[in-house]
């Protein structure tokens, strides 16, 4: 797929990774990325996950959800051994990661955070996520996204 290379793509491709693209028309009224993303690809929403970036303990974090849930913020810091956790500012969280909100891929990031995946992930033989681009998803195994960015798997989502 010509222009649809990203960081997160760049990543897969590099670790000889199997997975497949998914693009799709963005609609910046759409309220939900996540729930868009579901919509136009035709698929269980379950599936599709969200990356988040919070700061816990003063350093930022990365919980990947469920679209269809919320992040649990103090499982969140537990599962990356802190004590306290809040959401990211929007700014500070495209500086790390390289990707503007909307888009941000747990792959490929420009700084390599801690990450933890929803325990649900582990009951799909392949989940959707960020590919690093809005309108771009990536379909891959969940145990592939545990490896690539040393995940922690935990029940993260509220």
């Amino acid at each position: 797929m010509a222009g649809r290379g990203t960081p997160a793509t760049a990543l897969l491709d590099k670790q000889k990774v199997a997975y497949a693209l998914h693009a799709y028309e963005h609609d910046p009224r759409h309220e939900s990325y996540g729930l868009e993303a579901a919509e136009a690809l035709g698929i269980a929403p379950e599936r599709v996950f969200k990356t988040l970036v919070a700061e816990v303990d003063g350093r930022l974090a990365v919980g990947v959800v469920p679209v269809t849930g919320q992040l649990d913020l103090k499982a969140l810091a537990a599962a990356v051994g802190g004590k306290k956790a809040r959401m990211a500012d929007v700014a500070a969280a495209e500086r790390a990661t390289g990707y503007v909100a909307g888009g941000i891929s747990p792959l490929g990031q420009k700084k390599r955070l801690p990450v933890a995946l929803d325990a649900s992930a582990r009951g799909f033989d392949t989940i959707y996520c960020s590919a690093g681009r809005r309108g771009l998803e990536v379909e891959l195994a969940p145990e592939d996204l545990v490896r690539l960015t040393q995940a922690v798997v935990a029940p993260i989502s509220a």
